[in-house]
């Protein structure tokens, strides 16, 4: 990209402060550069499953985290009866932390991950019906971020912790996780 938007410099350090449309150049010029490859952002249930890794509690480290698991703001922890942790008030070098059980890095914190689908406020049809790989809605406003950040209270970095942004907005706290497909999908 020959720039970079980020507050936050280091090698191994995530791009922040992109916003959902940057995300979309830079897969464009990714392409471009590397033909055949298959990369694009994650839907909301590709990045939960992800996440979670066969897991079904909060964090796929278990029910509970620590700023010295995960990295966000352990001034507000995620039970309020435990004492306060380590805010480190910027984004750390990926590796830093334990993987996930399928190898996924900050999965939790670091920064929030732009997702493919547009938001849609309630993730559960009407009639609850079991969905495979569900896509989300066709339109919409905004667009969904997963994951929380180093700036995020501990239950905002839960697997199923979600918000929503403009497609234009990027800030110090949001970046991006490809998906690497076969172009099957």
């Amino acid at each position: 990209m020959h720039t970079s938007p980020s507050g936050f410099v280091g090698d191994q350090t995530p791009v922040e402060r992109i916003s959902w449309n940057d995300a979309h150049i830079f897969i464009q010029r990714l392409h471009q550069r590397i033909p055949g490859l298959h990369a694009r952002l994650p839907t909301e249930a590709e990045w939960e499953y992800a996440c979670r890794a066969g897991t079904t509690s909060p964090f796929s480290l278990g029910s509970n985290i620590s700023p010295e698991l995960v990295n966000y703001n352990g001034k507000y922890p995620y039970r309020p009866t435990e004492e306060e942790g380590m805010y480190r008030k910027r984004t750390v070098a990926v590796k830093s932390f334990p993987c996930n059980d399928w190898g996924l890095y900050e999965m939790h914190g670091n920064v929030w991950e732009w997702c493919q689908d547009y938001w849609q406020p309630d993730l559960e049809p009407q009639e609850a019906q079991p969905t495979v790989d569900p896509q989300g809605p066709n339109k919409g406003t905004y667009r969904s971020v997963r994951g929380g950040s180093w700036a995020s209270d501990a239950c905002f970095v839960r697997s199923a912790c979600r918000d929503r942004y403009s497609p234009d907005y990027g800030f110090g706290s949001i970046g991006m996780r490809l998906a690497i497909t076969t172009g099957l999908g």
